[in-house]
């Protein structure tokens, strides 16, 4: 399926959805330290309910041990700053989605080493500064899922 990357998580009940989420998908979750919480955190428990030992969840030191681990397809970054929508891409399976921390989303560094066409934005009404991370997550997965016909 797909690997969910979330680059310096900070808030525990949006890991603790995205958990849940993975676990009902069949997808990878894939969390780049440092995070703002410990994976044994009380609220990311309750977001998450008993759903963490459905789900497979790995942690790595930086971002830069990510690519070096995972055999990548494709990866994307979600981005407020992108030209391209979400629903322009094509998803194939083994593709990773990489999502940035809450208040300030993935680094230039990380922007500008990928193409344009793997820089994607979920439209928001004008003026909207951003959504939640664990509904943006959602948003992607489902869409790169129903390219595959839920499969």
């Amino acid at each position: 399926m797909f690997n969910i990357v979330l680059f310096e998580p900070e808030i525990p009940p949006n890991t603790g959805n995205i958990i849940r989420l993975v676990a009902n998908t069949g997808c990878r979750l894939h969390l780049i330290e440092p995070m703002g919480f410990e994976l044994d955190d009380k609220l990311l428990r309750r977001a998450g309910l008993d759903y963490r030992e459905w789900a497979e969840v790995c942690r790595y030191r930086s971002f830069k041990d990510y690519i070096k681990l995972i055999n990548i397809n494709q990866l994307y970054a979600f981005t407020t700053k992108a030209g391209r929508t979400y629903t322009e891409a094509e998803f194939q399976p083994q593709d990773s989605l990489l999502f940035g921390p809450e208040s300030r989303g993935l680094p230039v560094e990380i922007l500008s080493s990928l193409g344009s066409d793997n820089r994607l934005r979920i439209p928001m009404a004008e003026n909207s500064r951003s959504l939640n991370l664990s509904n943006t997550v959602a948003i992607a997965v489902y869409e790169a899922w129903r390219q595959q016909g839920f499969n």
